[in-house]
């Protein structure tokens, strides 16, 4: 398996994805299933949007300082991911707005994994093959201690800073 950091972080991509189609696809009376989907939602948006806050995005700003807005970007749209996380986490899916919050919320994700068209390749071509093998493995150890839920301390730490500042 590679541990190349955009290699990672695109498989990530994927999986959510995955959870954001079938959620879509469960039909309006899957008020039970929806609540699951969004549990796994919230679980693979908690540990993604912590490695990236906290290793991909500071390494690169460090190695590629031409990138610095597209990365203090990035932070602005986990952010508002991380205040809808926050929201359905409280949320039961019987809600009435449960299913517009968690649709928001894809929209939301979906538009920020346009940077695999546009950042990533950036990235690449300014980091190179050795510097993103690291930047994976990095990624990779902070994926194994990553909280999974947005209650857990460290989780939502840069949107706190960002509220805070």
């Amino acid at each position: 398996m590679s541990s190349d950091a955009i290699v990672l972080l695109k498989q990530d991509h994927q999986e959510i994805r995955r959870v954001f189609r079938t959620f879509q696809q469960a039909g309006d009376n899957a008020t039970v299933r929806k609540g699951e989907l969004v549990d796994k939602i919230i679980e693979l948006l908690t540990v993604h949007t912590y490695i990236e806050n906290e290793v991909m995005y500071p390494r690169v700003r460090e190695l590629l300082p031409d990138l610095e807005d597209d990365v203090l970007e990035s932070y602005e749209e986990h952010h508002v991911a991380d205040v809808l996380v926050v929201e359905l986490a409280g949320m039961k899916p019987s809600h009435e707005r449960f299913d517009a919050k968690t649709t928001v919320l894809i929209e939301n994700v979906l538009h920020h994994m346009e940077e695999e068209q546009d950042w990533f390749p950036k990235v690449r071509e300014g980091l190179g093959r050795k510097a993103l093998q690291e930047i994976g493995t990095e990624l990779e150890a902070a994926k194994k201690s990553a909280p999974t839920r947005p209650s857990q301390p460290g989780a939502l730490k840069k949107t706190v800073d960002a509220i805070l500042s």
